[in-house]
Order: structure tokens, then sequence, then C-alpha cells
């Protein structure tokens, strides 16, 4: 219970800040050109609200809605989602949207995903300046990957070392090395000293980034790292240093090998409802091997770290004013990256993985972590720029896609059609939105 409002507290309060930020874009050039902005509100009020107040001399009454699905400000003279349409039939007055030039009509429908896009340049400028960055570069990871099967099909072999992917230098493991090596033609790896290339077939990153076990992991020894006294290990005589070698007597090559054979060990014990699972081991120290009788806890866990490697951590620290152009490559990148996943989104696998505000909140950690946070925030103002752009009536993009026709053809789509378009983009947003949160539903059910 804990879990879930720490993870519901992060959404909402991100949610709220990317809610503000978006419709203060559009606020900022309505009053820019003196447009009147009726209505300021984070989250929807049908019926009612939860909070309201509208200053003296103000014509923008400012409220918190009670339905958390987004926020909106009413302008007047526009056809949105308050399809007040009643306001349309009156003569047109020059406080209004519909009574502005074109092009400034324009930036007001811009301005929500500019700000969005611009909030996530300086949140990850920001992380950049206070947390710089620590990761374990590609080519100091010198024990190399671990591969699944279809990877081992592929052509790639455990212990290989990535160096490029179509030319491309591949320098930390993360899902943009994933998405170039599944993208990839030609992939190069060090293996034993020598530079091979692996030939890629076409492979789907969804269906790869769905793996189980990972299509490629960072390879870990089987040496162990640390014993928790009274732990299963500890109680049969392994320690820090020894090396496992084999279990039940299927030979453990790896610590990954090791953490794949528990898994189907605890899958036959639950079925078969053993309270612990039974463990024939073979520990090798010093060269000498000994084979190990031992049980596990009521979890399954025996009680140790292993795999762990002292790999050289490459660390970089930014200045204030060097944070400014890392923080803009990184969230670039982070959305070109996002713009590349979306032909997934297209496909039937695609459309299943489509999820609502549960997918959405468990990207946010069980704990509370400030550079978490502020990363998924920045991560999700990058998605709701892109989104609120495509040419989609009832999203920004559809209101700039009329706009454009109408600068190009010199003459307004007519009141009667945007009303209309804006129906049917609400429906189906709706309908999206349901279909996502069903998904949720599905997959916190099975």
């Amino acid at each position: 219970m804990e879990t879930f409002l720490i993870r519901a507290l992060q959404l909402v309060l991100s949610l709220s800040l990317l809610v503000i930020i978006h419709e203060g874009g559009h606020f900022f050039f309505a009053r820019l050109f003196k447009i009147r902005v009726e209505k300021f509100y984070i989250f929807f009020d049908p019926w009612f609200s939860l909070f309201k107040f509208k200053p003296k001399n103000s014509d923008t009454e400012y409220g918190v809605g009670w339905l958390p699905l987004g926020g909106y400000c009413k302008i007047s003279g526009m056809i949105d989602e308050s399809m007040d349409t009643e306001q349309m039939k009156q003569p047109a007055q020059p406080w209004e949207f519909r009574s502005k030039p074109a092009w400034q009509r324009l930036l007001v429908m811009v301005g929500g995903v500019v700000m969005n896009f611009l909030l996530a340049l300086f949140i990850y400028s920001m992380i950049l300046f206070t947390w710089g960055e620590q990761y374990v570069a590609l080519k100091d990871m010198t024990y190399g990957m671990k591969f699944n099967e279809q990877a081992q099909e592929i052509g790639f072999r455990d212990g290989d070392i990535l160096l490029s992917a179509d030319g491309e230098e591949l320098d930390r493991f993360g899902m943009d090395m994933l998405r170039s090596v599944v993208e990839a033609r030609e992939v190069h790896v060090l293996r034993e000293g020598t530079e091979t290339t692996v030939l890629m077939p076409e492979l789907s990153l969804l269906d790869v980034a769905k793996q189980d076990p990972p299509f490629m992991t960072a390879y870990q020894p089987n040496v162990i790292d640390s014993v928790l006294p009274g732990e299963a290990f500890d109680r049969a005589g392994i320690a820090k240093g020894d090396t496992i070698v084999a279990v039940n007597d299927a030979p453990i090559r790896s610590w990954n090998e090791f953490l794949d054979q528990m898994a189907d060990i605890q899958a036959r014990a639950e079925v078969a409802q053993q309270p612990t699972a039974t463990l024939s081991v073979v520990r090798s120290r010093n060269g000498v091997r000994d084979t190990l009788a031992m049980e596990t806890n009521e979890q399954y866990k025996v009680g140790a770290i292993g795999g762990w490697l002292d790999y050289k951590v490459t660390s970089i620290d930014y200045g204030f004013f060097e944070s400014f152009p890392a923080g803009i490559a990184l969230g670039v990148n982070t959305l070109n990256g996002y713009v590349n996943d979306m032909k997934y989104v297209f496909t039937k696998e695609g459309a299943k993985s489509v999820g609502g505000f549960g997918t959405i909140g468990s990207i946010f950690p069980k704990v509370w972590d400030w550079e978490r946070f502020w990363s998924m925030t920045a991560f999700l103002s990058i998605i709701l720029a892109f989104m609120n752009i495509l040419p989609i009536p009832a999203l920004d993009g559809g209101h700039v896609l009329f706009l454009l026709y109408e600068i190009i053809a010199r003459r307004k789509p007519s009141d009667k059609f945007l009303e209309y378009a804006q129906m049917v983009g609400m429906g189906l947003l709706f309908a999206l939105l349901i279909w996502a949160n069903f998904n949720d539903v599905l997959r916190f059910l099975f």
C-alpha cells in the first residue's frame, strides 16, 4: 500500500506540473495577443470543481477539477473541449481567438507543446548539472554480454563485447543501445580478442524488449560477491570468492545462468506446493570442488549476491552552462527514440502494450528518488509534447493542421466542420483512454 501511495503521489505531482506548464503555454500566447482566457484548470471539472477562484478585475477563473485526465484553458471564441457552441453563434468580439490573425492563433495552439519540450530540456539539463552522468562504457565491460537463445541463433556468443551497429559506436548499455542493435544490419563485436561481424535479420524492438530471458544483458561471472549470515549459502559454508559450478547437476557458467536455474527451481517447487527448494550445489574454492546440499528459505532465496564486477565507471560532471547543451542533446535523443518507437504502436502487439495511468505510474520508483522523479517527468513531458502535436482533431496538432490549411488556402474551415472534427477527435481520444486503462486492468488481473 505504501508503494502504491508513493507512486500515485509522484504521478499526480508530475502530471500536475506538466498540465500547468502545457496550459501555461497556451495562456501566455493568448494573453500576449490580448485574447481572453475564461478558465485555466488543472484537471477537468464536469459538473463541479474541487477548487476555484477568480481574481478581482480578471477575466480568468482558475481552478482544480476532480477528473485527473489533463487540464485546459477555455479561450474565448474557439471550439475546444468545452464545446461552447453557443458562444460561437454570437458576433465575433475583438478579444476572441477567432478575431485574431492566423499566425497569432497558430502560436497560441503550439504554445503548450513548445513549453512542454522546453521544460523537458530544462529538466534534463538540471539533472545533469545536479547529478552528472555515471555509466559503465560497453568497451569497459570486459566480460561482455550474456545472450538469450534467439540472439545466439542470430550469431552472438556469450562474452561478446559490443563495439558498433551499422558503423555507429555503441558506448553504453541501455534502451538506445538495444534499439541500435535491433535496427542495424551489421553489429560488430569483440570476440576473444578478434573483431567479428554479426549480420542482423529483421527484428521488432517491441518483441525483443519483452523477451524473458532478455535478448542481451550484462554477463556476470559465477563468483560469489557477498553472503547473508544465516541464509542457505552461509549455512552450507559458501563464502565470498567461491565459484558456483553446478546446481542440481546443471552446469553453471555465469551468475546469469544461476539466476535462471533458480527461477526454474522455484517454479517447480511452487507447482509442487513445496515451501522451500532443496539444492545440490557444486562449489569451487581455490581450484577444489565440493558438492554441498542445502535448502532455500521460504522465498526460495539462497541469501547471496554474485557476479559483481569492479568495472570502470565513467563519471561526467557538468557545470551550469555546460549542462544546457548536454541536456538539449539528451532531450532531442529521447524524442528521436520515442518517435522512432511509435511505429510499433500500430502493430497488434503494440496495441496490446498501450498502457494507461497504471502503466505510467509504474515507471516511477517504489521509493522517493528525486533524480528518477525528474527524469520520468522530463520523459513524460517529451511524450506529452509529441502526442499533442499529432494532427488529430481535439489535440493541439489538429488545430494546427486546420490553421495551416487556412494560411495556405486563405479561407477558414466552417465552424460546423470544426465542431464535428472536435467531437470526432474527442471520441477517438476517449476510446484510446478507455483501451489503455483496460489493458492495465487486464495486466493486473492476469
